[in-house]
């Protein structure tokens, strides 16, 4: 490459020779400093030692933009930070590598989610509505605090606490994770720190006995004649309705009385107790003939997709219309918890990785509590004397519903 002591009026006229589609001049004054000449036009470069002692050339500016004198200062001054065991170059060669929030959940994000999480579908839905159309176009080391504390106090404007909540925790976990996996440009989570919102909108709502009546008299009467089989199966087990409907025979162990579901909510395989009644409910249902699943549609031996339509006929006959379905899983836990099981059986049987999500659904009827609060009777003389002369408390028929 040939050396040339560069002048202004020598960079202005100087040309590519001909048949060659670029040319290289390197400073005879400024130690690295090299011009390219293309077609196209000129640039300045730098070509220089990293700590490494590796050789590497990087761009100043665009001959058409800064004077020869310019670039020189601007060489020097590289060439003293590099000195100084800084490397000036390297910033930028980091930013170049740091993603946008929305090349992150694209890219890396939700690829790891789906591997796992059975219910990836569902931070794909929040990010692509609530989260990306704010940051999403920001790069991870461009997005503070602030910006998350203006995402989630506009999105509360139009939502539920408890939605804005489920919005925080996911936030909070994928920066987490960029966190975890090294990514460029983040080093603290913008997200960590920002308190949940008060939920006073947990609704707490349980089967009593006559209700139970009034629904399996609608789901007798029901055309979809394999919904009363798969609500049974809700109520006695406490499991979750996919769970329920994707249930295989071969998932039934009924000498062992367990039932294996091998990818739950949390992708992980857990194991569920099967009580007499739930055996004896296995024991009533109609097989599909050449079909792998417990609670199959009849007439395509697959699980049912939608049972939405069946139960809400079902339940607004039985004058249910407010009984979710997932109200059986909580009427199941409140059964456990009235009839004396403590909260970690409870804990183990709904599969929950925490024991405070349990708590929700325990539940404890007013019956269970009289009979807590008069274990201390015995120890109060007056209390004792009190006891004997009460009249006997007459049980609500509306309590909820506890299994036998």
């Amino acid at each position: 490459m040939p050396r040339q002591k560069l002048t202004q009026k020598f960079i202005d006229a100087v040309t590519t020779p001909s048949g060659q589609r670029k040319i290289d001049y390197f400073d005879t004054d400024c130690k690295g400093l090299m011009l390219e000449v293309r077609l196209s036009g000129r640039t300045f470069y730098l070509r220089y030692q990293n700590e490494r002692g590796k050789t590497l050339q990087k761009k100043l500016a665009d001959a058409s933009i800064l004077r020869l004198t310019d670039v020189r200062g601007l060489a020097q001054e590289k060439l003293a930070q590099m000195a100084m065991g800084n490397d000036p170059f390297a910033k930028k060669a980091l930013l170049k590598n740091v993603p946008t929030f929305g090349d992150f959940v694209a890219d890396s994000y939700l690829p790891h989610a789906k591997s796992y999480k059975r219910s990836w579908g569902t931070d794909e839905c929040l990010l692509r509505n609530h989260v990306l159309p704010l940051i999403g176009s920001l790069y991870l080391d461009q997005i503070t605090r602030r910006h998350m504390v203006d995402l989630f106090s506009k999105h509360k404007e139009t939502h539920k606490p408890g939605s804005t909540n489920r919005v925080i925790i996911l936030c909070r976990y994928v920066f987490n994770c960029a966190i975890k996996w090294e990514t460029a440009g983040l080093s603290r989570n913008p997200s960590q720190g920002i308190e949940l919102f008060l939920e006073n909108n947990k609704r707490e709502r349980y089967l009593t006995a006559d209700e139970a009546q009034r629904l399996f008299k609608a789901l007798d009467e029901s055309t979809a004649d394999r919904l009363k089989y798969i609500i049974s199966m809700l109520l006695l087990t406490g499991a979750r309705k996919n769970e329920v409907q994707q249930a295989k025979w071969e998932d039934f162990d009924l000498e062992r009385r367990i039932w294996t579901i091998p990818f739950n909510k949390s992708g992980k395989t857990r194991y569920v107790p099967l009580s007499d009644g739930a055996i004896r409910l296995l024991d009533t249902i109609p097989p599909v003939p050449g079909s792998a699943y417990a609670f199959a549609n009849p007439k395509t031996g697959k699980p049912y997709k939608h049972i939405f339509t069946a139960w809400d006929t079902a339940r607004k006959k039985a004058g249910l219309s407010d009984l979710r379905i997932h109200d059986l899983r909580h009427s199941f836990a409140s059964a456990l918890i009235n009839s004396g099981r403590s909260l970690y059986e409870v804990q183990k049987i709904l599969g929950h990785t925490q024991v405070k999500t349990t708590q929700r659904y325990s539940h404890l009827s007013q019956e269970s509590l009289v009979a807590a609060a008069n274990t201390a009777s015995p120890v109060v003389p007056l209390a004792r004397l009190v006891h004997t002369t009460s009249p006997s408390v007459t049980l609500d028929p509306g309590a909820p519903l506890v299994a036998a």
